[in-house]
């Protein structure tokens, strides 16, 4: 009897440990509830604030990359800019969002609605005129003015108003390529209108040197000549040195050899101190000169550089 009485007071009270243990767990389970609750709300306030850095750069645009945030940008991003001098012409600080000269790029497309701290590259002053992007400057940006000023916002949400901006950066472009200047004629061109057995009717000398260097060796005038008129016959050292001659010739006569410079480098090393017929007994062949002697003859047909002359 006694061990009866014994162990119902024992069930009794796994029963009540059981009850304190199950109502203390509700009260963990209902408060970290409340506390996820409680976080929810406070992320959902307000759109978070983004980030805006450079990427990379041509003389005309810069790619920016833009990070949405924890918050994501569900309705898409807006990024504006001005130049740098702009900025500090304006005592150090952002154009009004009203103000005609802030330029604007709003990105709504389905590649810009961004997830929570997600990532996505935009490129300003190119590609700009696409679906789902809007901006009142489209214009490519300026090698001259180089430094412009940038920072964006989560765009509203139907429920919440836009995130406040991302800090400012500072991006350049490129530098401005060198201005091609002067203009090209064929290698058919020079070879009539060279010295005396280059010159046909009554077309002139109109070669600006009185001798080259081809790889290592100088050649005069005549010699120029005669291997402009020496037929090819397979040999690609002379195909290659008819299109380097006439490279030559017209940056003697004020082309811009920007476009060339490497090409002709790389033409001269390959021929070295081989001399070129009918001067000499040089050859090389065409398939180690082919690639060099397009590439010269597009320069000299203006499909590169600064363009043929009219």
């Amino acid at each position: 009897m006694k061990f009866l009485r014994y162990s119902s007071f024992a069930a009794i009270l796994a029963v009540l440990l059981f009850l304190a243990c199950k109502r203390e767990n509700s009260a963990t389970l209902l408060s970290s509830a409340e506390e996820r609750l409680g976080e929810a709300a406070v992320e959902l306030v307000e759109l978070s604030k983004p980030s805006v850095v450079c990427d990379v750069a041509t003389p005309t645009s810069i790619s920016l990359r833009y990070c949405a945030g924890p918050s994501g940008a569900p309705s898409g991003f807006t990024v504006t800019w001005m130049t740098q001098p702009d900025f500090f012409n304006n005592g150090g600080d952002y154009f009004a969002d009203s103000d005609p000269r802030l330029c604007k790029a709003t990105f709504t497309g389905a590649k810009y609605i961004l997830g929570p701290n997600q990532c996505v590259v935009i490129n300003i002053g190119a590609a700009l005129v696409e679906e789902g992007v809007t901006s009142n400057c489209t214009a490519p940006l300026s090698c001259v003015t180089a430094k412009y000023i940038f920072r964006g916002y989560n765009s509203a949400t139907a429920t919440l108003p836009r995130s406040v901006y991302s800090e400012g950066w500072e991006c350049s472009t490129l530098p401005c390529p060198p201005i091609e200047t002067g203009c090209t004629f064929t290698q058919g061109y020079w070879k009539t209108h060279g010295p005396v057995g280059c010159v046909k009717g009554n077309n002139k000398n109109e070669w600006a040197v009185t001798s080259l260097v081809l790889g290592t060796v100088t050649y005069t005038d005549q010699q120029l000549c005669t291997i402009f008129n020496n037929s090819v016959g397979g040999n690609g050292l002379i195909s290659l040195a008819h299109q380097l001659i006439a490279a030559k010739l017209n940056i003697a006569n004020g082309s811009s050899s920007s476009a060339i410079a490497s090409t002709i480098a790389a033409a001269d090393a390959l021929i070295g101190g081989l001399v070129i017929p009918p001067v000499g007994s040089g050859w090389l062949a065409p398939s180690a000169t082919s690639s060099l002697t397009v590439k010269l003859t597009e320069y000299n047909e203006g499909l590169i550089g600064p363009g043929h002359c009219n």
